[in-house]
């Protein structure tokens, strides 16, 4: 499992929960400074549209029964992508080849512009 900031109570279920749904492949990015948009977005991989599917769905209703509130999600009719938009952290599960394909991994752990060296 990954490193979880320790104030970040909503990230430590979602983690446990994609833990308990045996979700492939975790990885955890800090947006801090990055976007305004979230301070975290945790990417997972499900086995099959099935899986996906019933991953997000344990996730909207552990952010639900943790007081949370009902996250925004997008993709369930057909699970190759689902996002999930609980606020401060963005939640995206894909089928392995989905993911491959989009690769957001790279695209948000690339350096800022202010930390990229140019000459």
């Amino acid at each position: 499992m990954p490193k979880v900031n320790p104030g970040s109570e909503m990230l430590k279920v979602v983690l446990a929960c994609l833990d308990d749904a045996k979700a492939e492949n975790v990885v955890c990015i800090d947006l801090s400074g990055k976007t305004p948009i979230a301070d975290h977005m945790v990417v997972a991989s499900g086995r099959s549209h099935r899986h996906v599917g019933a991953i997000a769905d344990q996730i909207a209703s552990a952010l639900k029964d943790n007081g949370f509130g009902a996250p925004r999600i997008e993709g369930l009719p057909n699970c190759d992508w689902v996002l999930i938009d609980a606020g401060d952290l963005i939640v995206h599960v894909f089928r392995p080849e989905v993911r491959d394909f989009y690769n957001l991994e790279k695209l948000w752990s690339a350096d800022t512009p202010s930390e990229q060296f140019v000459m």
